[in-house]
């Protein structure tokens, strides 16, 4: 019984592997992780009711505690592209960004984008300089350039 175990562990390991190669999504590679230590168990000749607690435990201790840092350090040589790698750049305001008045247009690197203000409050006059805060939809959130 116990080789019959073993197996359907080891089994159980290649399909999450095989899942976390195809989506890349760093879950199920924790819970491939408490299968291998499931497998163990089982080999070492603990009752099915060990394998799956311990096995649970593992994964989920992994996941919730190492997936963070694992995630971090994948997603730190992720090149943003497209719109998003537009936060953090600079602006020229080229039509008066007036959050009130639902106008606003702003220049980055020879395109034209909506802008919108981060704050209600504040209106920003053509010429002036801002940086790009965050994007929601197809209009760029701006603030006023901070000097450093």
């Amino acid at each position: 019984m116990q080789m019959n175990n073993t197996v359907f562990w080891l089994i159980v390991l290649v399909v999450l592997i095989a899942t976390e190669i195809a989506t890349m999504g760093l879950t199920t590679i924790w819970f491939a992780a408490g299968a291998l230590v499931a497998a163990i168990i089982s080999l070492l000749g603990g009752n099915v009711w060990w394998q799956v607690g311990i096995g649970l435990v593992v994964s989920l201790l992994l996941l919730f505690f190492t997936r963070p840092i694992a995630v971090k350090y994948f997603n730190r040589e992720r090149v943003r592209t497209n719109v998003e790698s537009l936060v953090g750049r600079q602006a020229i305001v080229i039509s008066e960004v007036n959050n009130l008045q639902g106008t606003g247009q702003v220049n980055i690197s020879g395109q034209e984008w909506s802008a919108r203000a981060s704050s209600d409050s504040v209106t920003y006059p053509v010429g002036s300089v801002v940086n790009v805060v965050a994007i929601s939809g197809v209009k760029l959130i701006v603030e006023e350039r901070k000097e450093v």
